[in-house]
């Protein structure tokens, strides 16, 4: 398996591949590790999904927990109470860190990683997919996933179409040290962001701040970073004053271009990530939507690979994963026109802030941001079918520490079913739960629920749905 693109995505994704037993390689044009801060958090399906396979001590030993309460739009409210989750926090990190980690675990678990490799061209067979680098090397691989970014090259060679908006607004970023006070710099960026929400600086720590700052307008290709003054003229046309700003650590611009690919699959070519849909950095998404695609794809890519998937297993990622991206995409939306200084939107976003002050109204909008109220259409059923099951504490420990080899599992309260047949791809589990009220249910790998119920038969058909024909 080759996977285009080291980030987030792409080492997950890998990473989930290698816990099946399938070599996956990693393939990225840039020779080290980008120091930009694209991402600052993780939301708690993110955090739930490194807990499921034993990261998260790593991440939590590095990381900062904050309320999730004002990621809608950035209105700030109370954090909706009994969501449903153990993580009801928004746990911050920044993105090289995150990259860090994840690398450490795919090296931990054999992903094979090689730096300066640009893939530049491909084609493909009944029987597999043929890479070509920029210094004439050619690979061969059974499957190929671009994990590429918003830009990515994967999807171009296919020809996917990647529809939707550009962008109307361009933001600079960047790390560097200010020379004025604290104090009156935080009296300036408090009083500007009561109608610019696109402003701000963070403290970091010795005097250096990550700085916010609207664009003049859109550059042609955000690709290259600002230049420094630049950076500094935008803040004298927002704030008045530059702040003294000097020593930059890092410069760089982001756009609000909306778009989702087509498909998320090409026969023997998938996109996961930025790679199948950008949008505004609104609530603090992207790299959240993207790990949760490398989730989802993982055990089913491995299970074409070992020979067990059933029919339609794969395609299921498409139908699964690119509605919640339309989710994402237009809740983005939403919150950028609620972040608009333009008076219509902002007599909006004042009745937005007044129907959050219910409960239920803020908790839906909390709960899209932080992805734990997906629920994938697995046919009629209870509403636990089709989403994820949240850590539930058991008699002998707790959900998530049995899920970490990335198998199916049945959790059986009953202690009357059976998984003969399919022991080699799921475990069986005999314990209670006084936070569930079922009898049993079956998990994907992913932590998503398929089936619900007592009887033997019934489990039987969602075995062979899920994890293909029986052994033997």
């Amino acid at each position: 398996m080759i996977v285009a693109g080291c980030g987030p995505t792409g080492l997950m994704l890998a990473s989930e591949l290698r816990l099946q037993g399938v070599h996956a390689l990693v393939l990225e044009k840039d020779t080290e590790p980008t120091k930009v801060v694209r991402a600052l958090g993780m939301h708690a399906r993110t955090i739930e999904v490194l807990d499921q396979r034993g990261l998260l001590e790593r991440f939590l030993a590095v990381g900062q927990q904050h309320p999730v309460g004002s990621f809608f739009a950035g209105i700030a409210k109370p954090t909706p109470e009994r969501l449903d989750t153990a993580h009801p926090y928004v746990l911050s990190i920044p993105q090289p860190t995150t990259d860090r980690l994840l690398t450490e675990h795919a090296l931990e678990v054999g992903v094979e990683i090689r730096r300066g490799c640009e893939l530049v061209g491909l084609s493909q067979d009944d029987d597999g997919v043929t890479v070509e680098l920029a210094d004439g090397t050619q690979l061969r691989s059974r499957y190929l996933v671009g994990c590429d970014g918003g830009r990515s090259t994967v999807r171009k060679l296919l020809g996917i179409d990647f529809p939707g908006e550009p962008s109307k607004a361009e933001t600079l970023l960047g790390e560097m040290e200010v020379a004025v006070p604290p104090e009156e710099l935080m009296a300036v960026v408090a009083e500007i962001r009561k109608t610019q929400l696109r402003f701000g600086a963070m403290p970091l720590g010795n005097g250096v701040y990550r700085v916010v700052v609207p664009a003049e307008g859109v550059t042609e290709d955000r690709a290259v970073p600002p230049t420094f003054e630049e950076v500094k003229q935008q803040l004298r046309a927002t704030a008045g004053t530059d702040f003294g700003v000097h020593s930059p650590r890092w410069l760089s611009r982001f756009g609000d271009a909306t778009r989702l690919a087509e498909q998320y699959r090409s026969g023997r070519v998938l996109l996961a990530g930025d790679a199948a849909h950008v949008h505004p950095p609104a609530g603090g998404q992207g790299l959240n939507l993207g790990v949760q695609d490398a989730f989802n794809l993982g055990w089913k890519l491995a299970a074409e690979v070992n020979g067990w998937a059933p029919e339609g297993l794969l395609d299921s990622y498409h139908t699964e994963r690119r509605p919640v991206a339309a989710v994402v995409l237009d809740n983005t939306r939403a919150q950028m026109e609620l972040m608009s200084t333009e008076p219509g939107p902002q007599a909006v976003r004042r009745l937005v802030s007044q129907l959050m002050d219910f409960e239920e109204v803020r908790r839906y909008l909390i709960e899209q941001i932080i992805a734990v109220g997906i629920r994938y259409d697995f046919g009629e059923g209870p509403e636990l079918l089709g989403r994820r099951l949240r850590d539930v504490e058991l008699k002998q420990g707790r959900l998530y520490e049995l899920m970490r080899g990335g198998r199916g599992l049945l959790l059986d309260q009953t202690g009357r079913l059976s998984v003969a047949g399919w022991a080699d791809r799921v475990d069986h589990v005999v314990d209670v739960s006084e936070e569930l009220d079922v009898p049993a249910v079956l998990l994907r790998p992913d932590g998503h629920v398929a089936w619900i119920g007592e009887h033997q038969q019934d489990l039987l058909g969602r075995l062979s749905r899920w994890f293909g024909a029986a052994a033997g």
